[in-house]
């Protein structure tokens, strides 16, 4: 059965995470050593033990994420005997970087310095208390993508994530969420939340923040990866260096399309997803997206025997 590998982003991240993978593969424990030492900062320290307010801040949060997703991979690799040869890798919003680590396209020491760098642009470019996020729940795609253009003519606020069906992410200017959340009630939202996010990730207020990262692209070694990822911005594959910065570029500042994402995969044969890395919220929207797939969660050692009985085909959908 073909495969895809998925890993998540910012918001997956509790104090400990990865802690057991650590201490029960040598491997695992080399990834979390690699990034410490590329940040010269203890931060496998910050994601074992805490405190959460340190790993909530966004230069912290990516790059731990990132590291604690590549050690599962490790400890992955190890237990299952054989490479792994994915049909497709994706992440969300950071996890795209993370699919590229896993790929071979980015080293795990530029990446983290990369994704550190990502998180302190991102939270510099908008200040504090004026930037904002929230999740519509309960009504389409387009219809969220009409309340934002009501809602927004004194403000910027746009659809973020495109997560899965009934299920959109909002984020911009403080105000203008405030208008939209208050639109999408009237108009029979099931359920509207904000998020508690340190700057609104996604959205046009994020366009500095690109051109910024393209200078840090430069300071990277770049390779194709050994499988194509598939993007947030443009839900198809990208395998060329320039395809894939292109795209890391436009998702700063574009929705992550992630349910046309996970449609696109299993339309081209995916029949099994696994999410590496912390938490579970990329195999329930997975699951939201598409009936009849094969979802698996690996995060820690328990969760290692059964995607690993997945990868040699001894799982039956």
């Amino acid at each position: 059965m073909a495969y895809a590998l998925l890993f998540p982003g910012q918001g997956s991240q509790f104090a400990g995470m990865g802690l057991d993978v650590r201490d029960a593969f040598p491997s695992a424990a080399e990834v979390f050593k690699r990034a410490d030492d590329a940040l010269a900062y203890p931060l496998s320290r910050v994601i074992f033990e805490g405190p959460e307010e340190e790993l909530k801040k966004t230069e912290v949060t990516q790059p731990a994420i990132l590291a604690t997703s590549i050690a599962v991979l490790a400890a992955l690799r190890d237990s299952a005997g054989q490479e792994l040869n994915p049909a497709f890798l994706a992440g969300h919003s950071l996890g795209e970087y993370t699919a590229l680590v896993a790929g071979g396209s980015l080293s795990l020491e530029d990446c983290v310095r990369l994704v550190a760098t990502r998180g302190r642009l991102m939270q510099e470019a908008v200040p504090e208390g004026k930037g904002a996020m929230a999740a519509i729940l309960g009504l389409d795609s387009s219809a969220v993508e009409e309340i934002c253009a009501e809602a927004t003519p004194g403000g910027e606020c746009q659809p973020a994530n495109f997560n899965s069906p009934g299920q959109v992410v909002v984020s911009g200017e403080t105000g203008a969420v405030q208008r939209v959340m208050d639109l999408a009630k009237t108009r029979g939202a099931k359920k509207v939340v904000p998020l508690n996010v340190s700057a609104p990730f996604h959205s046009s207020l994020m366009r500095p923040v690109a051109s910024r990262l393209m200078e840090a692209f430069g300071e990277c070694t770049w390779k194709e990866p050994s499988a194509p990822v598939v993007s947030n911005a443009f839900a198809r594959p990208v395998s060329t260096v320039k395809e894939i910065q292109g795209a890391l570029f436009d998702q700063t500042f574009m929705p992550v399309l992630w349910d046309r994402s996970v449609n696109w995969m299993a339309d081209a044969g995916v029949g099994a997803f696994l999410e590496i890395g912390p938490g579970t919220v990329l195999a329930g929207l997975v699951k939201k997206c598409r009936k009849g797939l094969l979802v698996q969660s690996c995060g820690a050692v328990g969760d290692i025997e059964k995607t690993v009985s997945i990868l040699k085909g001894d799982d039956a959908a």
